[in-house]
């Protein structure tokens, strides 16, 4: 449990560098948020409040300080048929109901699912999601849109990032570059894209409404299918950012306290207009690196967002795109680990399969949620087929012939089941046989049945048989669901 002193530096141990970076994150915020919006059919103030909404509330409530949550491109492209079919009232409340369901995930401690995910798909999911911020990026370099001057801005821009920070780490190099490019736009007159031709950004504070929608079974059903996708969606990317963070930062912070906060952020959401979120793993980089640490960078970034986009709006429209373009593939270049090439000759073949195959299935959906499902799959998939290895069967005979020991080594489970059926000789003359499981355990229920069906054969053949050395917790569920020792079992295995 979080005590208020440690509550307290979360918030104030950082201030002058989360309110910097804050700021940063609020800038390139708004064209992404306009952006998610359109993804998703809506007005862009929809994404605009949602991120103000969003960043503030999770910088309250969140478990991991530093993590930036907003709208995101992942939640918005699962509402798309939701807007399409019924409208922006359902898009409300079905973002609240996304937020009870996070919330009851969060208080049933469902974040231990995170210990089931490689480091082979974590790693896959990082690389996929610097592949997938680069190419969000290409509409603002295609030079069927743009001019030779947006790509010269471009590469000025990324000068300044990678550079300036050799004369100063004072205040952050992508916020450098945005006063210095918008400075130069207006001055000059360039004609270049800029966030405000994106969409109108809003000219007033969001208020709190009611979704206008019946409040029948009806809308439930409508609505339960989407918010679920965007329960199970938003927590599982937040949940892979903030280990990301928690790795970059060295600190360890709370899973379940991160799925309530996201929880009551798009609860929240829904009543001021918003569309749901989660964490941004693009954002979160640009915060990290440009020095924030604490609750107080994500709340700045949320309240600034506010300020800039209803009060400076004409301001903030004059921001050139060219300068976002830049900072994301800063961030695109800084979240892909470089390493991972090197290390596909010398990891483990499954390993890198794992890792490709994640990549390779987000970026083709451009659905983090089934890539990371794929990846979590193979990952068991050759675990399994590992540990079934791991097994073997041997036996030896007694100096008469009469009794035989079979000792089985290893995991018993449904992977190992046919080669342990396979070392057995059931058509071998035997007064008594000893299966010894002193070095085996017992997992599930096919091994029970494999050993049931090796049991009433010998017994068939008028075999005496013995199972010894049975630990535990093998013993527990071969109790409850063996049957060759009860009643009737002979005629089980006539059945077959």
């Amino acid at each position: 449990m979080m005590t208020l002193d440690q509550y307290r530096r979360e918030w104030f141990g950082n201030m002058r560098a989360d309110l910097l970076s804050g700021l940063v994150v609020a800038l390139a915020l708004i064209p992404e948020a306009i952006a998610f919006s359109l993804i998703a059919g809506v007005d862009p103030k929809v994404g605009l409040y949602a991120s103000f909404s969003i960043a503030v509330l999770v910088a309250i409530t969140g478990g991991r300080p530093g993590m930036i949550s907003a709208a995101t491109a992942a939640t918005a492209v699962l509402m798309v048929t939701l807007v399409r079919d019924h409208g922006l009232e359902y898009l409300l409340a079905a973002t609240v109901l996304a937020g009870v369901i996070q919330i009851a995930m969060g208080l049933l401690k469902l974040g231990f699912v995170m210990r089931w995910v490689s480091k082979s798909v974590m790693t896959g999911f990082v690389n996929a999601l610097a592949i997938l911020i680069f190419m969000a990026q290409l509409p603002e370099l295609d030079p069927r849109n743009v001019t030779w001057l947006t790509y010269v801005l471009v590469a000025a821009s990324l000068a300044i990032i990678y550079l300036f920070p050799r004369l100063t780490k004072a205040i952050p190099s992508p916020l450098v570059t945005i006063v210095v490019l918008t400075a130069l736009t207006m001055v000059f007159g360039w004609d270049v894209r800029t966030v405000g031709d994106m969409g109108a950004l809003p000219d007033a504070l969001p208020v709190f409404l009611l979704p206008d929608v019946p409040l029948t079974v009806e809308t439930l059903m409508i609505i339960l299918p989407y918010s679920l996708a965007v329960a199970v969606v938003g927590l599982l990317e937040s949940l892979m950012t903030q280990q990301l963070v928690d790795d970059l930062t060295d600190t360890k912070t709370d899973r379940n306290q991160e799925c309530v906060g996201q929880g009551v952020a798009n609860f929240c959401t829904g009543f001021i207009g918003g569309m749901a979120g989660c964490a941004m793993i693009g954002q979160s980089m640009i915060n990290v690196k440009s020095g924030g640490r604490g609750r107080l960078s994500c709340f700045t970034a949320g309240v600034v967002l506010l300020i800039l986009v209803v009060f400076l709006g004409d301001w903030v429209g004059q921001i050139p795109m060219p300068a976002l373009v830049a900072i994301m593939i800063m961030v695109s270049v800084g979240t892909f680990s470089w390493s991972s090439l090197g290390t596909l000759r010398t990891h483990p073949r499954s390993s890198s399969v794992v890792m490709l195959a994640t990549v390779v299935t987000v970026v083709w959906t451009h659905n983090l949620a089934i890539g990371v499902l794929v990846g979590v799959l193979l990952s068991g998939i050759f675990f399994a087929a590992k540990i079934a290895q791991l097994f073997r069967v041997t036996s030896t005979i007694s100096p008469d012939g009469r009794e035989r020991t079979y000792r089985v080594e290893g995991q018993m489970f449904y992977g190992s089941v046919e080669d342990f059926m396979a070392a057995f000789d059931f058509k071998e003359a035997l007064e008594r046989v000893v299966i010894d499981v002193s070095a085996a355990h017992i997992w599930d229920i096919s091994s029970v049945q494999a050993l049931d069906m090796a049991v009433l054969k010998f017994r068939r053949d008028g075999a005496e048989v013995e199972i010894v050395g049975m630990n535990e917790a093998s013993e527990t569920i071969v109790d409850r669901l063996a049957i060759h020792d009860k009643p009737g079992a002979m005629d089980t295995l006539s059945a077959h």
